[in-house]
């Protein structure tokens, strides 16, 4: 049971209890005990509670009522403990910063030179702080249980220890952290999110580029992703950057190692190398999971050869954006792709490093054939100058904007 504030309407499968207000958290309380769960497996043991069962469980209001300011202690402190944890990851409509920035604040005289943070240590004081309210809460928990389990009298068939599995509460998670920190990056270069302050700072309506001072966001909501770099205002670049402004350039190739040592990407590379494999194959797949399968940021993709890939962001959506995406980069990427083909088709008659230079040679081909393809396709969906109307929702706008002027619909982006 979980107590939800005001605002929140409840679906068809999330029963609620409504008119308790006086006993709302001696409730709450006493049905995420073990004493409360001892009769529900009683009277419904299965995995839903069908309607009326909650209301067959007996409340001892009699003796519970006495120890209200105990019980209401407890339990207050638990849902803070709670929301603190879910408010801490982007999913949250209460979310301000990522943790790994949060930490540097409540931990000051640990990070007194701003010059030089080392991400390591923001995730070590991340970690204990996950750690110190994990703990907090199985005790809590652990309490309530033996308050309950002494008003019904089930010393003989209850203990009141909680397994760590059954807290509910995240510890931190070295990986799924570092791909967290990503997203809150690609946030930032968008502008959905702001080094300057809290919470969501654009999620449409007018842009106020003040907010901005730290961190510029991309300037016209287009960020390629390319396998080499190609582009000044590449995805890497802005990445490289945002963590060189947060935590110093003095230690930046050590933060850049520390993030590209916990992506999960294999095989050898340096840590930018590593970075833009996540970019290329891994960070939309993680942002659909994370936003089960409604993206706000959308990738434009060729296809398996990685021609060309380009991030925009949802809210900052106009009819010119997939003329710009052709027209600035991928046309753009073109002609660099051309030139280098015609480079190494010169090395290759010159004799040097043939066996090397073929391969490129081949590569490239490839990823310029891609593109080619992909052209004509992006070409019948520009024509559409397709307008979105954010009330629709992700799934429906992101099929629109992949109609053509013809009115068929042309995979331009990538699949969720």
């Amino acid at each position: 049971m979980r107590y939800y504030p005001a605002g929140i309407l409840p679906g068809d499968a999330t029963a609620c209890l409504f008119d308790c207000k006086d006993d709302m958290f001696l409730l709450e309380g006493f049905f995420n005990s073990k004493a409360a769960m001892y009769f529900l497996m009683m009277l419904s043991p299965t995995l839903n509670y069908a309607t009326g069962i909650i209301s067959q469980v007996p409340y001892l209001k009699e003796k519970i009522v006495p120890l209200r300011t105990n019980i209401e202690d407890l339990v207050l402190k638990n849902n803070q403990i709670s929301k603190s944890d879910w408010d801490s990851f982007e999913t949250s409509w209460d979310f301000k910063r990522h943790p790994f920035i949060s930490v540097i604040a409540r931990n000051r005289l640990l990070f007194d030179d701003i010059s030089y943070i080392p991400l390591a240590e923001c995730y070590d004081c991340w970690a204990a702080e996950c750690e110190e309210r994990f703990n907090k809460l199985k005790a809590n928990e652990e309490e309530l249980n033996r308050i309950f389990i002494d008003i019904y009298g089930l010393q003989d068939e209850l203990t009141p220890e909680v397994e760590d599995k059954d807290v509910t509460v995240r510890k931190a998670d070295l990986q799924r952290d570092v791909k967290s920190f990503v997203s809150y990056a690609v946030g930032c270069m968008f502008g959905r999110y702001s080094l300057n302050e809290e919470g969501l700072a654009y999620a449409g309506g007018e842009w106020d580029e003040s907010k901005y001072t730290t961190y510029k966001p991309d300037h016209n909501n287009i960020i390629p992703i390319t396998d080499e770099y190609f582009f000044e205002d590449d995805i890497v670049t802005y990445f490289v950057k945002f963590v060189e402004t947060i935590y110093g350039k003095n230690v930046l190739e050590d933060n850049l190692r520390f993030i590209a040592e916990n992506l999960g990407i294999g095989g050898n590379g340096t840590a930018r190398e590593k970075i833009r494999q996540y970019f290329l194959k891994d960070f939309f797949k993680d942002h659909c999971k994370m936003y089960q399968k409604r993206p706000i940021y959308w990738l434009f993709d060729t296809g398996k050869k990685n021609g060309f890939k380009a991030l925009v962001y949802l809210h900052r959506w106009n009819v010119n954006t997939v003329g710009d995406v052709r027209i600035d980069y991928m046309h753009k990427l073109q002609r660099l792709y051309r030139n280098e083909i015609n480079r190494l088709k010169e090395n290759i008659e010159n004799g040097e490093d043939i066996a090397k230079n073929q391969k490129r040679l081949e590569k490239i081909t490839n990823q310029l054939k891609e593109t080619e393809d992909y052209d004509a396709k992006i070409g019948m969906v520009v024509a559409a100058r397709t307008e979105i109307d954010l009330d629709d929702g992700v799934k429906v706008n992101y099929d629109k904007v992949q109609m053509g002027s013809d009115g068929k619909k042309y995979e331009i982006l990538a699949k969720i």
